[in-house]
C-alpha cells in the first residue's frame, strides 16, 4: 500500500458494559450492549472500508464486543489484542496507532472512553458534513464510533492530521 493514499482509522467505543462485582477490566457486556454490538457491526459494514487490522483493548467489554461486531463483517480482519489500549489516553493510543505497520491501510480501534472520544477530537483538524457536529451533540455513547481518514505513513499520524468522515452512535 503506498502512503500517499488515504488511510482509515475508526475509533470504536465498546459497547453497554454490565457492572457485576468483578474488576474494571473483567466487566462483560450487558443485553443492550451485546444488541449494541452487532448494530455497529453492520453500520461498519456499511462503511465499506475493508479493514486490515482490528486493534482492541484485552478487557472483557471490548473484546465482547469485538466478537459479535466482527460477525457482520464480510471478512475477518488480522485482530490484535493490546493491553495498552485499556484505560489509554489519547496520547497512548496514537503511540499504539504510530507502530502499525504501513501494508496495513484502514485500521479499526476498539477501545474505551475517555480515550477514543479524545483521540477523535484531536486527530480531527476538519469534518465532512455534520460529523463533527452529531458527535459533540451525542458525545461518544457506548458503541458509538468515528470514522477518520489521513494521508501518510502511521508514524505521522499526530493530533490535527486526519478528517472526521462519518460518526454513528447506536440511538443517530
Amino acid at each position: 500500500m503506498s502512503v500517499a493514499e488515504p488511510r482509515k482509522i475508526v475509533l470504536f467505543r465498546h459497547a453497554k458494559a454490565d457492572w457485576p462485582q468483578v474488576s474494571d477490566h473483567e466487566r462483560p457486556l450487558a443485553e443492550r450492549g451485546r444488541q449494541d454490538a452487532a448494530a455497529a457491526g453492520l453500520k461498519l459494514t456499511d462503511t465499506g472500508i475493508p479493514f486490515d487490522l482490528a486493534l482492541c483493548s484485552t478487557a472483557v467489554r471490548t473484546r465482547e464486543t469485538w466478537k459479535l461486531a466482527v460477525q457482520e463483517f464480510p471478512q475477518r480482519p488480522k485482530t490484535v489484542y493490546e493491553e495498552r489500549i485499556y484505560e489509554a489516553s489519547p496520547g497512548e493510543l496514537i503511540a499504539v496507532l504510530n507502530e502499525t505497520p504501513d501494508d496495513a491501510q484502514n485500521v479499526l480501534l476498539i477501545g474505551h472512553n475517555p480515550g477514543v472520544h479524545g483521540l477523535a477530537e484531536i486527530l480531527a483538524a476538519s469534518a465532512e458534513g455534520d460529523a463533527r457536529e452529531r458527535m459533540n451533540r451525542r458525545g461518544f455513547p457506548a458503541a458509538a464510533f468515528a470514522v477518520l481518514s489521513f494521508t501518510g505513513s502511521w508514524k505521522t499520524l499526530e493530533p490535527g492530521v486526519a478528517t472526521l468522515l462519518d460518526y454513528w452512535a447506536p440511538t443517530e
